[in-house]
């Protein structure tokens, strides 16, 4: 009996099923007793495998208020049982909260080179331009690895996230920095998202996912237009079907969604990571 459901969706996902995918954003977490919450990282990686990925990009922030050292190396411990649990899929990035300045560029070079994670996580703690991001900038790029920093342009008041980093700030590094590798996270996180490409548009070391469940009529489409294929990043950020929906649906060549699932100047980072 031919199981129809299965060769539609087969049929459907045939781009992500010929080509390799690398999902950059998304995140393991830990349960109410703040240990590794291994049956949500089960189901995560069941539900990647079933839609065709064949990396995810895991980290695990802390979204609010200053978190300390301490919980910090749990949170990044965390990602390490996820990686050791899940050696063929998930790759880990550390969290790290830039106020602390000598204990994070410590715990970037412990995660970096005894966890064998393959880049950084930041939060919304501080704008990516404060100056106190510099020690942290710096050492990633002597590892030569890469920076997503959680980002958006609040459109709302009252205003939730006031040190949340839009496109200029952004901009701002990659003038100071422009050797450093900045991912600015989910272009589909919601907030005035064409604000930010186009202030990030002539910064060539800054890129951007796709992730977010925000998937506006043509939000592909203008960042292919604004950064290139080859400055765009697959992710999804907890939203597998808005994330699969933007680039199947999105108006762009084959050619742009297949270097958009597997960006190949990030492939450098994905042979690391190997204990």
């Amino acid at each position: 009996m031919i199981d129809y459901t299965k060769k539609l969706r087969e049929e459907k996902m045939k781009l992500f099923k010929d080509n390799k995918v690398v999902n950059w954003h998304e995140h393991v977490w830990d349960d109410d007793d703040g240990k590794f919450d291994a049956q949500q990282s089960d189901l995560l990686v069941e539900s990647a495998r079933r839609a065709y990925m064949d990396v995810l990009v895991c980290s695990l922030p802390v979204s609010g208020g200053s978190p300390d050292p301490d919980v910090i190396r749990r949170k990044n411990n965390i990602i390490a049982e996820a990686v050791d649990r899940h050696p063929n899929i998930i790759k880990g990035m550390a969290f790290v909260n830039p106020g602390y300045s000598r204990e994070a560029v410590a715990e970037i070079e412990r995660c970096v080179n005894e966890l064998g994670m393959i880049g950084i996580k930041l939060y919304n703690q501080y704008f990516i331009s404060d100056p106190v991001l510099h020690p942290v900038i710096e050492k990633c790029i002597e590892l030569d690895i890469p920076i997503l920093e959680h980002a958006g342009k609040q459109m709302s008041l009252p205003v939730d996230q006031p040190f949340i980093s839009d496109g200029t700030h952004f901009a701002k590094v990659a003038e100071k920095y422009p050797e450093a590798v900045i991912i600015m996270a989910h272009i589909g996180g919601g907030g005035d998202w064409q604000w930010s490409l186009k202030a990030i548009s002539d910064c060539p070391n800054i890129y951007t996912d796709i992730s977010g469940s925000v998937y506006d009529e043509g939000i592909i489409e203008q960042t292919v237009s604004y950064l290139g294929a080859e400055r765009v990043l697959f992710g999804t950020d907890g939203s597998f079907s808005q994330g699969i929906g933007k680039i199947l649906a999105a108006n762009i060549s084959e050619k742009d969604k297949i270097e958009i699932l597997n960006n190949t100047r990030f492939s450098r980072y994905l042979e690391r990571g190997a204990y």
